[in-house]
């Protein structure tokens, strides 16, 4: 198994997230000449073929010769994607390691929907990626089959981390979607809260423009200490809490509306979606 630098890397489907991904690659180094993406948009191929990375609308030529191909194309196509790819394969001695970053679908779908016409199927993995990864501050989790090997499990590892700061790889795949109910749907949940934060302040009669440098720039703050400190979560809270002042009456504020339910029932909510959508 070479190395990522030396790996040749197929993306099937070029949109927002392999976009990132790609730009993660190059960033680290990886030769462009050794990128082929398969994307059938116009627009989404000609951003692609400006990065310099080898651009086509084949699927089966875009993962023909190539170690890593990342299937990145909506779950509801992701069957017919697979099927090409897998008699495209057959003539192969061995086969790429596949990485699904379509929401839902499952390692045995992946694997019975990719097999070669002579039965063999390839290494699958799944990845659940977040949006930060757009900026290269993303989080994934991953979950591999059983026939995936330390190899290439670390060669999984560098392709992820050109575009995540974290990668959890868990051992059961349902708690893929627990990751999805965490950070997979995360970022939203602050932007929700930034948002009702800046609407506040502007009622109570400070400039939009200004609450929302403020809150925005507080959110960036409080993240970057909540991954650089070796203090828990709880006790930053409690660093900034002082006996019966201001931050104590917001947070008693929250505790008597159910603040803690509230996010256990989002993050239930988001995970049984997920469940709901990968059974389909």
């Amino acid at each position: 198994m070479p190395s990522l630098q030396d790996s040749k890397i197929a993306f099937i489907g070029g949109g927002n997230m392999a976009s990132a991904i790609i730009g993660g690659l190059v960033a680290k180094g990886v030769n462009k000449q050794n990128i082929v993406v398969s994307e059938p948009w116009d627009v989404n191929r000609e951003k692609l073929a400006a990065v310099g990375v080898q651009t086509t609308t084949n699927n089966a030529e875009a993962g023909a010769n190539s170690d890593i191909v990342i299937i990145a194309v909506k779950p509801q196509v992701t069957k017919g994607v697979c099927e090409e790819l897998g008699a495209s394969w057959t003539q192969r001695a061995s086969l790429p390691v596949v990485v699904s970053i379509a929401a839902g679908i499952t390692l045995s779908s992946l694997e019975e929907w990719s097999r070669t016409t002579d039965g063999r199927g390839a290494h699958a993995v799944r990845v659940m990626p977040n949006t930060p990864a757009l900026v290269g501050e993303g989080a994934s989790g991953a979950f591999a089959s059983a026939d995936v090997t330390a190899e290439e499990k670390e060669l999984v590892n560098a392709l992820l981390s050109s575009v995540s700061k974290a990668t959890e790889w868990v051992d059961k795949e349902e708690l893929l979607d627990v990751v999805t109910g965490l950070s997979g749907s995360g970022p939203a949940y602050f932007f929700a809260m930034v948002e009702h934060l800046v609407a506040s302040a502007t009622a109570l009669g400070l400039p939009r423009d200004q609450a929302t440098r403020l809150a925005t720039q507080t959110c960036l703050g409080a993240g970057k200490m909540l991954v650089e400190s070796s203090d828990e979560p709880s006790q930053l809270r409690k660093n900034v809490t002082s006996p019966n002042g201001t931050t104590y009456a917001a947070l008693q504020s929250f505790e008597a509306q159910g603040f803690e339910e509230i996010v256990n029932k989002a993050v239930r909510a988001a995970t049984a979606r997920s469940a709901e959508l990968g059974a389909k």
